[in-house]
């Protein structure tokens, strides 16, 4: 079974498998947020187009047949499709047809997604494109017109758990249910929740967003510098792990450059985003533990705390808000993190006075 190793995303695996038993299409365009095993399907089902099983197992990441374009810079490049395209034209070496996997295929800028269009709309009848991003909104309704779409979705929290559970058999039922519930149906969540420093910036967030309303002395500016402090962290081990593998591929000059600061600014953006959901999961299990369902709260690994501070549960409903505005404002507006955090905790000190 070609996609045994992905949890759940029934619906995603039912379309790949009926295209392997009918013969693929030209084209697939999977989607959905990260963390969820679109890559990991991508992989494996061109893997099975080919007919190869060590590609299949992971046992190793190259094919003659296989051919992989992922940006190196900020942007997928028209430059980079032209290579792809010369290549589009030879045909399969050695399996019956050629699988041209386009990572990050939302990173298209305008001249590349035009000249994809074209060896969409006149492919060579061996190959076969698969497409996968994380949001359909940046790419041209041409080039999604011309894919079979297959959407991937948020995992439930009982694959998260025994996600976790299989990941390290150690972890108490407190703590599985407190990662489960934080990481939002996404593995690299999850994975980054089990890392020691993101579970220390984690408690640090828990007492930022406590001191919102237990301290009299509260400073929005030092309650921004918290997230702020874990957002370099993590853009920091970003960078670092980008280097090595910009090292690895000897890649050098412009593409090298903006490959690392792509990388340390887009892990930035997500633990900003990350922080800000924490925050209101915060606030909407003080109004859960408030009104007496604990067994609902995100945080079960602080029901002590929950408890102690759930008289603040009417103000935690507004509060939660507030939270979730300035998250939908981070997530789709280039905003400044630290001025938009600063005025989101004197809003938040705000609603609990």
């Amino acid at each position: 079974m070609p996609f045994a190793a992905i949890p759940e995303q029934v619906g995603a695996k039912r379309l790949l498998a009926a295209a392997l038993a009918d013969g693929p299409a030209n084209a697939y365009l999977l989607y959905g947020p990260p963390g969820v095993g679109k890559t990991t399907a991508a992989r494996a089902f061109a893997a099975a187009i080919i007919g190869d099983d060590e590609l299949a197992q992971g046992r190793r990441s190259i094919h003659p047949d296989l051919y992989v374009l992922e940006p190196l810079g900020e942007m997928i490049r028209i430059d980079e499709i032209r290579a792809m395209r010369r290549d589009l034209h030879m045909r399969p070496f050695e399996a019956d047809r050629r699988v041209y996997l386009v990572l990050e295929a939302d990173r298209l800028n305008a001249d590349a997604a035009d000249a994809l269009l074209k060896d969409l709309e006149e492919p060579p009848a061996y190959a076969t494109m698969v497409l996968v991003a994380d949001e359909l909104g940046p790419l041209p309704e041409t080039i999604r017109s011309r894919c079979q779409l297959v959407p991937f979705h948020r995992l439930t929290d009982a694959a998260v758990r025994a996600w976790l559970v299989a990941t390290d058999p150690a972890l108490d039922e407190v703590t599985v249910t407190a990662i489960t519930r934080s990481a939002g149906g996404r593995l690299d969540r999850a994975e980054r929740l089990l890392d020691p420093e993101h579970a220390k910036a984690r408690e640090q967030l828990v007492a930022t967003a406590r001191s919102v309303y237990l301290d009299d002395a509260f400073d929005p500016a030092g309650a921004a510098a918290v997230v702020l402090d874990t957002m370099a962290s993590t853009g920091k081990r970003a960078r670092e792990r980008e280097e090595a593998e910009v090292e690895r591929r000897e890649l050098t000059g412009r593409d090298a450059e903006q490959r690392v600061r792509r990388a340390q600014r887009g892990a930035e953006r997500d633990e900003l985003l990350a922080s800000l959901e924490a925050v209101a999961a915060w606030y909407r299990d003080l109004v859960v533990v408030s009104a007496g369902a604990e067994t609902a709260a995100t945080h079960a690994d602080r029901l002590a705390d929950l408890r102690a501070d759930a008289t603040h549960g009417v103000a935690a409903e507004r509060a939660a808000a507030v939270v979730r505005e300035a998250w939908r404002a981070a997530e789709e507006f280039n905003v400044n993190p630290a001025l938009a955090l600063e005025a989101l905790f004197v809003r938040l000190h705000r609603a609990f006075v």
